[in-house]
Formats: structure tokens, sequence, C-alpha cells
């Protein structure tokens, strides 16, 4: 069974030391083996005290984040794609200091609406700090799963074969492809096949509903995306991400359009998704074991 993780922003849009011990006393008591923080700044909190809790909880922490403009890496100003560049070198030596494995989320470009197309000279300023970065990453041991979003949230990687095809060329073995079931839902022809299509390069998967609410209140279909899963060999973390205007980062509701409550009770979401991925994934395997039966 693949290890359980949930986002952070499910139970506090805030990042003081009591935001962070909430979260991850509230993940524990939830069942999850997983917690994902938004980027940390370590001037917040005491790193080593709050890797000291995780270690005893036994829990696991992924760390996503995204770019602002004034990091953008792939924008055609050098000294912009200079301060992106030191941005992501932080979000590596924290996670590492955590103990996270992964660094997720858009490093590849900033987070929101862009206005323009991107520019050739703006995706290979993106791809030279990206290779950079996880170069220092590899030494960290933290590996940089790069987030397909959809058209509004970034300009850049939208779908599985263009980021398969960014991480050809940034030519690092430690890069691979972060997907999320609510970004396919907009962007792919057939999420399951995009899955598929990722092959040994899904590094980390988010499980979200098309409403960004309950899973199966909205209109994703998931039982083949478990299939494709599975057929993919993917043992590694699934992580439920939702938003709610009631539980949220302001800066976040903002870009990615959280207008309304989708939910209040967050203890019981919580509940609700860990018990709906799970049977998803029990229900994968059953199918797997009776079509493949010789």
């Amino acid at each position: 069974m693949n290890p359980l993780g949930i986002h952070a922003f499910v139970w506090s849009g805030g990042s003081t030391p009591d935001d962070l011990n909430r979260s991850l006393d509230r993940s524990v008591e939830t069942g999850y083996s997983l917690i994902e923080f938004p980027r940390l700044d370590p001037q917040k909190f005491d790193v080593p005290a709050f890797a000291k809790s995780l270690s005893e909880r036994q829990m696991g922490i992924a760390v996503t984040m995204g770019l602002s403009p004034a990091h953008d890496v792939s924008s055609e100003d050098a000294a912009t794609v200079a301060k992106g560049e030191a941005v992501l070198r932080e979000a590596v030596s924290v996670a590492r200091d955590l103990g996270a494995t992964k660094l997720g989320g858009i490093l590849f470009s900033a987070h929101g609406k862009y206005m323009s197309m991107p520019t050739a000279k703006g995706r290979q300023n993106s791809i030279d700090t990206l290779r950079k970065v996880a170069r220092y990453a590899a030494d960290a041991g933290v590996t940089l799963n790069l987030e397909i979003v959809n058209r509004f949230e970034t300009n850049l990687l939208n779908t599985t074969a263009q980021g398969l095809q960014f991480i050809e060329e940034i030519g690092e073995p430690n890069v691979y492809l972060h997907l999320d079931t609510f970004h396919m839902n907009i962007e792919e022809a057939n999420p399951a096949d995009a899955i598929r299509a990722a092959g040994d390069r899904l590094g980390y998967f988010h499980v979200g509903e098309s409403n960004r609410g309950y899973l199966g209140a909205g209109s994703i279909v998931y039982a083949p995306l478990f299939d494709a899963l599975l057929d993919n060999g993917y043992k590694d973390t699934v992580t439920f991400e939702s938003f709610s205007s009631a539980v949220v980062d302001r800066d976040l509701s903002i870009i990615t359009a959280i207008w309304r409550n989708t939910w209040d009770d967050n203890v019981a979401l919580a509940k609700h998704a860990h018990g709906f991925i799970t049977d998803h994934l029990e229900s994968a395997a059953r199918r797997r074991a009776i079509t493949r039966t010789p």
C-alpha cells in the first residue's frame, strides 16, 4: 500500500510554530504517514526542533512551493533568475534539514496567471537554473519534482508530455514529475494515459477533486487513475490536497481562486479522504489481480 500524505493547508493557512505543530498533530490523529508543507521560512520557526517532532511522530514530510514573479526562473531578466535560484537552493536546504527527500511544486516558473507566452530564452533560463539546483539537491539527498499545473497557474508546463521533455533537457537523474489529478482533469486529453506516460519519472502524486473539496464530490473519475498508478509500479506517497476559504493562505487563495468554502470540517474531510484513497488503491489492486491472473 502506498504511504498516504496530506497537505498542511487542510489544517492551517499559517506557518507559525503553533500552526506547524497543530498540522502535524492532526495529520497523525487522522492516520496519515506524511505531511506536505508549503515552502517554510527558516527564520520563522526552529528547524531542528520541528525536525525532531516529525521524527518522534514517525511522520514523513514533503516540501512544495511556487515561485513569486520576483523569483521567476523562467524570466528573461538575469537578476530575477538569480533570485529565484537562491530561493530554490534555500528551499532544498530547509527540506534537507527537516528530513524531507522531496521538493515539489511550481519550481520552474512563477506560480500564477501569465499574460504572455513563454519565451525561448526564459524557458532555457529555467532549464539551466534547475540543472544547477538539481545538482545541489542531489548532494542534499533531495529530489526535485516539477508540478504540472493548469494554464491559469503557469504558462510553461501544463501537460505531462511537456514536463517529460523539460526533464530530459535538464538532464539530471534526480528531477521528476509531480502530477496532480485536479490539474490533469483540466489539461490532459487522457489523465490515466498521462500517468502511464510519466513512467518512472513520476516522483510525487497529488489527489485533489475538481472542485477542490471532498473526493468523489466532483467530476473526476478516479478508478482509471489508480489503475494507471498501479500499472506504473508507483509505490511512493499519494498525497491528498484540498483548499477551502475556511482555512487557506491568503496569497494562495488568490492565485488558485479559492473564493468559497468547499468544506468547513477539516477533520471529517481528512478522514474521508484517507478512506477514499485507501479504498481506491485496494480496489485497483483487486482489479489487477483478477485481470492479470493466468
